[in-house]
């Protein structure tokens, strides 16, 4: 004899036809918890396993003050060959933009050394920056430049389109290597992107080189679980 199906897995199911038939779009705010379970019938708990449920498969968003939406496509990067971010969110149909919040040059730690191939004399830039696409917040990151590659370059086209000014200045981009690993968003990361403390992140480090074989760039990034994806291509 089967077991009957959990209740909050009947709301769940019903929220996903709502959206599946487009009574719910994407993009739409979704009632509160205390409405929604006078509407199904349920306790706000039972509900909000179910709005959970939907949150983790990425159909939903929770944003931490604002409420609950329709989520969109997960914003998703091919691990094949080298993409600026700007790429990735234009190929989805999607409007990039950044918010930098540190811009500055310094002495190079042990690892940003080691990955770009530095002396002890050597400065790098060192900026933090929040990626948005269409004005979600995607990710936050660090990235550390050598400085003798960019004293040349205005901020501006450092921190807006910086493979693009290479290029325009002759430099070929080559290829880059990348570490993904899980982890859960500290309480400074999850106010920059707009999600609750503890919640999934992934995290990426990115050494991109020039077709020279020379690293130009560590990149160190927290993405947003639900809002974002990597897949891979033979």
């Amino acid at each position: 004899m089967s077991k009957a199906q959990p209740v909050y897995i009947r709301i769940h199911d019903e929220i996903k036809k709502k959206i599946e038939t487009g009574e719910l779009k994407v993009g739409d705010k979704l009632p509160s918890e205390r409405e929604l379970s006078v509407e199904f019938g349920v306790s706000r708990m039972t509900l909000r396993q179910a709005i959970q449920t939907l949150a983790d498969e990425g159909i939903l968003d929770r944003r931490l003050g604002s409420g609950t939406y329709v989520s969109s496509q997960k914003v998703r990067e091919k691990m094949s060959g080298t993409t600026s971010f700007t790429e990735i969110i234009e190929g989805q149909g999607k409007v990039p933009s950044s918010k930098t919040l540190t811009y500055f040059f310094v002495a190079p730690s042990i690892s940003e050394r080691e990955k770009l191939q530095l002396s002890e004399d050597d400065k790098v830039l060192r900026m933090e920056r929040i990626r948005y696409a269409d004005n979600i917040p995607i990710c936050y990151e660090v990235a550390t430049i050598p400085a003798n590659l960019v004293e040349n370059f205005s901020k501006n086209e450092v921190t807006q389109h910086f493979y693009h000014t290479l290029e325009k200045n002759g430099y070929v981009i080559g290829n880059s290597e990348q570490t993904i690993s899980a982890s859960l968003a500290t309480e400074r990361v999850s106010e920059y992107l707009s999600m609750k403390r503890g919640q999934a992140i992934l995290k990426l480090r990115q050494l991109t080189f020039l077709e020279n074989k020379q690293p130009f760039e560590y990149v160190r990034s927290q993405y947003v679980g639900n809002r974002f994806e990597f897949f891979l291509e033979k």
